[in-house]
């Protein structure tokens, strides 16, 4: 799932909205377009983009334009597998790894 601390703070953050919560548990039953995807969450389009987006951006999600049986352009997303199992000993881990911007809440100074 991820090789960094700062990758497992990405998908964390990624994950901790509830809307994007929702879009991979309706991918998880397979992959859909857009606008199936908004009416079944009951969310607009555009609030659905943002959040589909952020969820690529993170590795969670893939999406690839097809083309309808009537030549429209329709993107489908599917879910990326992943797996998160968090322990003491995998954060201990990852710590060394993070990056903090100079002058961010608890750098080193």
């Amino acid at each position: 799932m991820c090789c960094t601390g700062d990758d497992l703070v990405r998908v964390l953050a990624t994950l901790s909205n509830p809307h994007r919560v929702r879009v991979v548990a309706a991918l998880a039953g397979g992959r859909n377009y857009v606008s199936r995807l908004a009416r079944e969450l009951d969310i607009s389009r555009a609030l659905l983009q943002v959040h589909l987006k952020k969820l690529e951006a993170a590795g969670l999600v893939s999406s690839r334009m097809e083309l309808s049986e009537d030549g429209k352009a329709m993107k489908f997303y599917e879910v990326e597998p992943f797996s998160v199992h968090l322990t003491p000993e995998l954060l201990a881990r990852l710590a060394g790894t993070l990056t903090i911007e100079k002058g961010e809440k608890g750098s080193p100074r």
